[in-house]
């Protein structure tokens, strides 16, 4: 708690707060920035949040009444981020300004003048649970539902491997504290539109299995949206599947994007490690979930670079 403990001193003497999430944010970051801001705000202090990447319509609800960004900020704040990188279109701007790292990612790069990493926690909004609490803010519902947001997405709704007694702890002092647990839960993993799900469909017919089965992989071509509709953000979870699949070790989703990058995120089975596949390419993550951006490629240049890399550490682990 040491770490907490500087944290929570920092921000009682700092004012004019600017909070940075990831880009392509998730729900862990977005609930963290929405938490952070409104524990702050509610100390009296002004604060405010930014994203490089837009956030898709099914978590505004985490940002309801905060305030747009209206001033240069005096001290600036990431969480969740492992890396400057990910900072997106912020990066330029913000990564040599940041003040305070709070980042749960075991292969987190030091960057900001003061950090606090706990890879031992499920989620980054953990961390952030703990903080307020260290603050003496009391957590109302609306933090609690950005909290809760952001434990349940990055957990897989408690699934994964990561999940400790303190999950369940936090999770269960959010609801107490008016949490929507059901709410949202069926926001995040049960509603779904027709479209996503046409999506989800011809990805799922499209998938490449290599290494004897044990490595699956999605392309999402930007000819998807104008042929489903689908939106970017009802996309975030088809990471996902390709894992689900009996056998599989290295589920691989690779998104073109409109600036000529491709978005690679990578799902593991023990003992394939997600962040190392990552890590080749510059990203980083967890052993079990990771992303990374790749420059200048197309969609089958990026599958073959992949699949070598996804190849070379199964081959290593004498699974081949």
């Amino acid at each position: 708690m040491a770490d907490c403990m500087k944290a929570a001193a920092l921000l009682r003497g700092w004012d004019d707060i600017l909070v940075l999430c990831h880009a392509s944010p998730d729900g862990d970051t977005l609930g963290s920035a929405g938490a952070l801001v409104r524990g702050l705000g509610a100390l009296g202090k002004r604060a405010f949040f930014a994203c490089g990447d837009k956030i898709d319509e099914k978590y505004s609800y985490l940002f309801e009444g905060l305030a747009p960004l209206d001033r240069e900020p005096a001290h600036i704040v990431s969480v969740d981020v492992a890396t400057p990188s990910l900072l997106g279109g912020l990066e330029k701007e913000y990564a040599g300004r940041i003040d305070l790292a709070i980042d749960h990612h075991s292969g987190h790069v030091p960057f900001a003048w003061e950090s606090w990493v706990e890879p031992d926690a499920a989620a980054n909004s953990e961390l952030i649970y703990l903080l307020l609490e260290e603050l003496g803010v009391s957590v109302d519902k609306a933090m609690a539902d950005c909290l809760y947001t952001g434990i349940t997405t990055d957990t897989g709704c408690f699934r994964y491997a990561s999940v400790t007694p303190r999950t369940h702890r936090i999770a269960a002092s959010l609801l107490e504290r008016g949490a929507d647990g059901f709410g949202i839960n069926r926001k995040m993993f049960e509603n779904k539109s027709r479209a996503q799900v046409e999506a989800e469909r011809l990805l799922m017919e499209g998938m490449a299995f290599s290494c004897g089965g044990k490595c699956a992989m999605m392309q999402v071509p930007l000819s998807i949206y104008e042929r489903t509709g689908v939106r970017d953000g009802e996309l975030e979870g088809v990471a996902s599947l390709p894992r689900q699949i009996k056998g599989v070790l290295l589920g691989v989703t690779l998104k073109e994007k409109e600036d000529g990058t491709v978005k690679g995120s990578v799902r593991s089975n023990p003992p394939a490690n997600a962040r190392e596949i990552g890590e080749s390419f510059g990203g980083g993550g967890h052993p079990g979930a990771a992303g990374f951006t790749l420059p200048g490629m197309t969609l089958s240049q990026a599958a073959e670079k992949v699949e070598a890399a996804c190849r070379e550490q199964l081959l290593g682990l004498g699974l081949l």
